[in-house]
């Protein structure tokens, strides 16, 4: 992007990498399996989104003249394959998932869900989940504790982050943990729970995951 201007996808790419090593439009399109006038169109579209030529053609010679990269060609094309890299290595180094977990007070007891799904299917825990893709954690927190618990909240404070790689069976999961407030909504348990109910802070279930431990490190604090 430029100037929020499309400037180059993988086909595109493909097409500047192959003028580089060809210097030849002609050539380059025909690897590519399309017609001179498409490839030009492309490199035209290229141009207007850079604001200047990315190719120059070149006359003469024993084959009729060839067609190569600018400098701001060039530099477009790296830039490309420089992201293209770091993309590629993100995607073959493992990480933890996202997930956010809430800690409500209401009427003077803590509020947990009975789980819908393994693991720990039919246990206790605190209501939360996984962060959606292009998800701030402050909402998501308040769309789990919405779904699962029935209640609108609004946050108070960040708590803690909870990432011991062993927290969670299904893999490596970093949570971050909210104390919220309810403002609103009615105490009930949503699709992505069985049950939802109060608990003394001194007389809790066994719990999922960590919980119990986010627990004792807010009691901590609360008395």
């Amino acid at each position: 992007m430029k100037n929020k201007k499309f400037l180059l996808s993988s086909g595109r790419a493909e097409l500047l990498k192959l003028i580089d090593e060809t210097d030849s439009l002609t050539k380059s399109a025909e690897k590519m399996k399309m017609s001179y006038r498409h490839a030009w169109g492309i490199i035209q579209k290229i141009n207007d989104a850079v604001g200047e030529g990315i190719v120059v053609s070149e006359r003469g010679g024993s084959e009729g003249g060839r067609t190569v990269l600018t400098e701001a060609g060039k530099k477009i094309l790296k830039l490309y394959l420089e992201k293209e890299k770091m993309v590629e290595k993100a995607l073959n180094f493992p990480s933890p998932y996202l997930t956010v977990d809430g800690i409500i007070l209401h009427k003077n007891k803590i509020v947990l869900i009975r789980r819908k799904t393994s693991p720990f299917k039919n246990c206790y825990a605190l209501p939360g989940g996984f962060v959606d893709y292009c998800e701030t954690v402050e909402n998501a927190i308040v769309r789990e504790v919405k779904e699962e618990a029935g209640l609108e909240t609004k946050i108070k404070n960040l708590f803690g982050i909870y990432s011991d790689p062993e927290r969670d069976p299904r893999g490596h999961t970093v949570t971050v943990v909210y104390c919220l407030k309810v403002v609103g909504g009615k105490l009930k348990s949503g699709s992505d729970a069985v049950g939802v109910k109060l608990f003394s802070l001194n007389n809790l279930p066994e719990l999922a995951f960590d919980h119990q431990k986010i627990l004792e490190d807010f009691k901590k604090i609360s008395f």
